[in-house]
């Protein structure tokens, strides 16, 4: 991976979030693209069928869907996701994911 010229963090790079992970059946895969102690960046990969239970998180989330569909329920309302829409999903409220096809998501978590 490129450096900058100090040595210390990696060089920008150009990266194509449907290409960064590969579906596996009956799976989630997941890739931090960047942490800090605002955030992180994941990308996620969802197989057919999969999903997360319900659950809360104590921070507000956006989820930008990359490829597929889903069905997202936050605090019991259903919304059906698709490539290129995004969502925000507000600090502890419960919330559960469905991927209705194979399905990417970029979730965006803010602390601060």
């Amino acid at each position: 991976m490129p450096v900058t010229e100090s040595g210390s963090q990696p060089a920008p790079q150009i990266k194509n979030l449907k290409n960064l992970l590969q579906f596996q059946p009956a799976s989630i895969v997941s890739r931090v693209l960047l942490k800090n102690p605002g955030g992180t960046v994941t990308l996620f990969a969802f197989g057919q069928g999969e999903g997360l239970s319900e659950h809360t998180a104590p921070f507000d989330a956006l989820v930008i869907c990359v490829e597929g569909d889903a069905q997202i329920v936050i605090a019991g309302n259903q919304y059906n996701l698709r490539e290129g829409e995004t969502i925000t999903m507000p600090a502890n409220q419960p919330h559960a994911i469905h991927a209705a096809s194979d399905f990417k998501m970029l979730l965006v978590m803010l602390k601060t």
